[in-house]
């Protein structure tokens, strides 16, 4: 698989702001890759010097094995699908599709067999005499991606395409962009702040904070092994639950400050009585009886119930949420023990946060 785009050594300043810091990301043909984080962390930014809207300040970037540093945006053989559809309303479908070719010279004949072409691709062919007025939101979408798709570029660049529909419609784009890729072995970069789009959408996903990678990797991997606190409390839904704990006595153990300083195996071996955040996704605490051995021992608060699943939030400080079937008897006021198993117990270093699993 050779490399469709290399960030080497990035930075970006805006006067003394340092927006981008030291990016290294290699992005293979045909990969989807996407960038998360929040709002600021610097992911637009980063698409838009790919792009070459922004000009970096140091580094170098390489698309196709081609250094384009200075080179302008039409140059680069890009394609980008940004959050509004950005088509022109006095146009049909058809005329949106193939403006790009008809600015190129492409002969008309040519221009409307690749606009029925694209148009299977994105499922729009009965489509093609309708104006941007008389479509969806998620059909306007799709045009626009038929837009970029019609070029045939080098990659996609995407920028929160999908964050002004609603959440339905969001769900089933999600699956159309994705198999659009699939379909045309496209390379695609995805900025999102949403990480269910990044689990669900992405081969790679790249977690930025303050102009900073803090993780890359296989969506799973990120969920599994996060490299820091940071990282493990932005990917996955809910949150996962942080709690101060030290490492007990004998170093195969994790003592929470909770009520009654509940002890959990784990299955690391730490220095014992160094300060920690111990790391409980509410998808993996277990339910069982109150003030059983070893488990932690919390009031119900409050519980959300989403038809699936129940969010249980426990009562006073400890502010834990639990996952659990909807179908769950527990009422608020009911007290509960949880137990959980000692490879889902994630350890974070107090001061530092970085995983002890690293």
């Amino acid at each position: 698989m050779t490399d469709q785009i290399e960030i080497i050594d990035v930075q970006k300043h805006y006067g003394a702001f340092h927006a981008l810091k030291d990016i290294n990301l290699t992005i293979p043909k045909g990969q989807f890759v996407a960038l998360v984080g929040p709002s600021g962390c610097g992911k637009s930014t980063l698409l838009r010097s790919i792009a070459g809207l922004e000009e970096i300040s140091e580094g170098t970037l390489r698309i196709a094995g081609e250094v384009v540093n200075g080179v302008p945006p039409r140059r680069r053989d890009l394609a980008m699908v940004f959050q509004s559809y950005a088509l022109y309303p006095h146009m049909n479908v058809r005329d949106n599709l193939t403006y790009a070719l008809r600015l190129k010279g492409v002969s008309k004949a040519e221009r409307a067999r690749q606009a029925d072409e694209v148009a299977r691709v994105i499922g729009l062919e009965n489509l093609l005499e309708r104006y941007p007025r008389e479509l969806s939101g998620g059909q306007r979408q799709r045009v626009a991606m038929g837009r970029a798709i019609i070029r045939q570029p080098k990659a996609f660049l995407f920028d929160e395409p999908l964050s002004n529909l609603d959440a339905a419609l969001r769900v089933r784009m999600r699956k159309e962009v994705r198999a659009l890729h699939d379909r045309i072995g496209a390379t695609s970069v995805y900025v999102t702040h949403d990480q269910i789009e990044a689990m669900t959408m992405a081969d790679h996903v790249v977690v930025l904070r303050a102009g900073v990678i803090e993780q890359q990797g296989a969506p799973m991997t990120l969920y599994d092994r996060p490299a820091n606190q940071f990282v493990a409390g932005f990917i996955g839904s809910p949150a996962m639950n942080f709690v101060p704990a030290a490492i007990g006595p004998d170093g195969r153990s994790v003592v929470l400050e909770l009520a009654g300083n509940p002890a959990l195996p784990i299955d690391i071996d730490a220095t014992p009585g160094r300060q920690v955040i111990a790391g409980l996704r509410p998808e993996h605490l277990e339910i069982g009886a109150p003030d059983a051995e070893g488990a932690a021992t919390i009031t119900i608060g409050m519980i959300e119930r989403t038809g699936s699943s129940c969010y249980l939030f426990a009562e006073g400080e400890s502010e834990l949420i639990i996952v659990t079937g909807g179908e769950t008897q527990i009422t608020p006021g009911d007290r509960i023990g949880l137990s959980i198993a000692p490879r889902q117990v994630h350890l974070f270093d107090r001061d530092s946060t970085v995983s002890l699993r690293e």
